[in-house]
């Protein structure tokens, strides 16, 4: 019984071994909650600058007189979402870290360099086809259009990492597609699905994952 328990023991490491050699596994749950915080207070901030400024809730008509692509990152809301973008990949980095270090596992290897690169060209091809969208002045795109191509690089990454990632992935993509029909409500789509998918996400990972540790 003993021998046979041993064995089992060894399949399991030798299991544990090869998915951490193949799959980038330190992502941590608490990247997830704090992106979802940060693109929530981002959203606040957001809808403040264009309530006060327009009047209204529909950003569609929060740049009226753009006429570059200069002028559009010199508004408020760009650079709003800049910052957070910035905040929620340096705590993502973080806590990724922590629990790379705690695992003893590589933050960086060949895992996680397969992982950032199925990340890269979705996110890549779909910043140059925003960037041309506000070119031509469709700005009610930009919301529909990183919700879409940010779960299509979910779903393309998730091979290279837990496979829950693919779950958020597809929510990204439905959520998407459904703003693509209501364009004047771009910021609520943007921030249920970079808030509160983001942070239903982390909690659900953090729980199944890190909790007993």
């Amino acid at each position: 019984m003993s021998d046979k328990n041993s064995g089992l023991d060894t399949l399991k490491d030798i299991r544990q071994m090869m998915e951490r050699s193949s799959r980038f596994i330190s992502l941590s749950g608490l990247s997830g909650i704090a992106a979802g915080i940060c693109a929530l207070i981002g959203a606040w901030f957001a809808f403040d600058i264009i309530i006060s400024s327009s009047g209204h809730r529909d950003y569609n008509n929060y740049y009226p007189d753009i006429i570059s692509l200069k002028q559009f990152m010199e508004y408020k809301l760009f650079r709003i979402a800049l910052f957070t973008l910035i905040a929620a990949f340096i705590l993502a980095l973080i806590f990724t870290w922590i629990k790379s270090k705690k695992n003893n596992v590589p933050i960086w290897g060949t895992s996680s360099k397969r992982l950032l690169w199925n990340m890269a060209v979705p996110l890549v091809a779909g910043g140059f086809f925003l960037l041309r969208m506000i070119q031509l002045g469709y700005f009610g795109m930009i919301a529909p259009g990183c919700l879409i191509f940010y779960g299509i690089a979910l779903i393309n990454a998730s091979k290279y990492t837990l496979g829950e990632v693919r779950y958020l992935g597809y929510c990204q993509v439905i959520l998407g597609l459904i703003n693509c029909w209501f364009l004047g409500y771009g910021l609520y789509f943007w921030t249920i699905g970079f808030g509160v998918l983001h942070i239903i996400y982390g909690v659900m990972m953090w729980w199944k994952y890190e909790r007993k540790s």
